[in-house]
């Protein structure tokens, strides 16, 4: 018998994927035309072409070849609601009759900024932005205007968006054992931008406890994701969040929580399941309802750098879309239906996705795991401790096509996943549809064996 090997795998599943998005291909053809690479989001990019979704419907998507799927991606965590939720819809296309965006101040942003300040405990006051990147910004430069302090710390491998000041070492140290060290992430980023920032890797306090000792009459702040998102949904080991507001109050610098991803795992973030106040915080995401967003706030005193009333060199902060109606009204609308009740139980399905996903591991025999917490999870190609970043790069190593493989596989059996390998989960997915993404994806890792075996010998039992 003809023993399949890597590179059959990889045809079958490429030609499978052809076959069955001719529509797609075609579109892409023409985009190439004015788009380069074919497209204007580096994240959407899948391999030989992107599937062009036409619609969405609550958990599910719908492709121009007349495809389903069931999307466990949700816009990268963003759509907590799914597509197109009712109420929500309807909320949005009220204003879209009353106007878009009325360049004023207009009622919709206080009602939402009040939820907000509710919801959250380290926010008292804050600003809208149009964007995730632009709130990380924001709250970076509010940080170094309070402090007088020109450099932030960041987490070797975290993603807090595409300004300059954090393509700073995006990637972590591939290197077990290595001192991480800021490092350009792009190029055009100015070298610039290294003179203000120091990196130090996640879950060790011993080490940033160290750079700080050294450093802290420099350091403005640190940043950090509560729950790390791109580089692996690594959950923060006990006591490490607390132990950096300890370590901030200590060296008198502030401390940043980007919970744009992590928002979602309670009503008032990662902070409130922590217990950790941070002095600024940066939103976006599931704030606006499926319409572009971001928000950064933190202490009374720290937001009052904006107020012309209060300060001669106010800090300025614009921008054409802040806060518009449609954002606002749609994003005030989803956090209302995403109450501590929603959240418990997209968090429960997230857990049984993991709990399912393991479960077809130690089954199949593949040396991986399914990290997390709650409604957002993602696959580790190692059966050994993930602690920091670093330790998430490493596992991907020597995996060659596996992750990109894997999701153009489920991508044919009927799911929308992320090329990493990460899965959020919305309300108006049902336990049934849980496990027809478990079906699919037991499906898939059989059909991955092969290539395995032969690319990734390691991940084999």
């Amino acid at each position: 018998m003809t023993r399949t090997t890597a590179a059959d795998v990889r045809r079958d599943i490429t030609a499978r994927y052809r076959a069955r998005t001719a529509k797609s291909r075609a579109r892409h053809a023409e985009a190439l035309r004015y788009l380069p690479g074919g497209e204007t989001r580096g994240a959407t990019r899948i391999s030989p072409y992107p599937t062009y979704m036409t619609a969405g419907e609550g958990a599910w998507l719908r492709d121009v070849d007349g495809n389903r799927y069931l999307d466990l991606l949700n816009n990268y965590t963003s759509l907590v609601h799914g597509h197109a939720p009712p109420g929500i819809v309807e909320q949005a296309a009220d204003q879209l009759l009353r106007g878009t965006a009325l360049g004023t101040v207009a009622p919709p942003q206080v009602s939402l900024a009040r939820q907000i300040v509710e919801r959250v405990p380290g926010i008292d006051m804050l600003r809208f932005t149009n964007s995730g990147t632009e709130a990380t910004m924001m709250m970076m430069r509010a940080a170094r205007a309070y402090s007088g302090r020109d450099i932030i710390v960041k987490i070797d491998g975290g993603y807090h968006g595409s300004h300059d000041f954090v393509e700073i070492s995006v990637g972590a140290e591939a290197e077990a054992g290595l001192e991480p060290k800021a490092r350009l992430e792009s190029r055009g980023v100015p070298s610039s931008v290294l003179q203000s920032a120091l990196v130090a890797p996640f879950n060790d306090l011993e080490r940033m406890a160290a750079l700080l000792e050294a450093h802290h009459e420099r350091v403005a702040g640190i940043i950090v994701e509560p729950m790390p998102n791109t580089g692996g949904m690594i959950p923060p080991a006990p006591g490490y969040l607390a132990g950096l507001r300890e370590l901030t109050d200590r060296y008198g610098v502030l401390l940043l929580f980007d919970e744009i991803v992590t928002l979602r795992l309670a009503p008032g973030g990662f902070q409130q399941i922590a217990g950790v106040l941070p002095d600024l915080t940066a939103l976006g995401k599931i704030i606006g309802g499926g319409f572009p967003v971001g928000a950064f706030g933190g202490r009374r005193e720290i937001m009052a750098q904006f107020d012309p009333a209060q300060h001669d060199q106010a800090l300025f902060h614009s921008g054409t879309f802040n806060g518009n109606s449609i954002t606002m009204v749609a994003g005030e609308e989803a956090l209302r239906r995403l109450d501590a009740a929603a959240i418990a139980r997209i968090n429960g399905l997230g857990e049984r996705l993991a709990a399912g996903i393991n479960a077809l591991f130690a089954a199949l025999g593949i040396r991986a795991q399914c990290l997390g917490y709650g409604s957002l999870q993602q696959i580790q190609w190692t059966d050994a401790p993930v602690v920091n970043l670093g330790d998430a790069r490493r596992a991907a190593q020597d995996t060659g096509d596996l992750h990109a493989l894997l999701q153009a596989e489920l991508l044919n059996r009927g799911v929308y996943s992320s090329n990493r390998g990460m899965f959020s989960v919305t309300t108006p997915l049902q336990e049934s549809e849980l496990d027809l993404a478990l079906a699919a994806l037991k499906g898939a890792l059989q059909t991955l064996l092969p290539y395995m075996r032969e690319v990734a010998p390691r991940l084999l039992r």
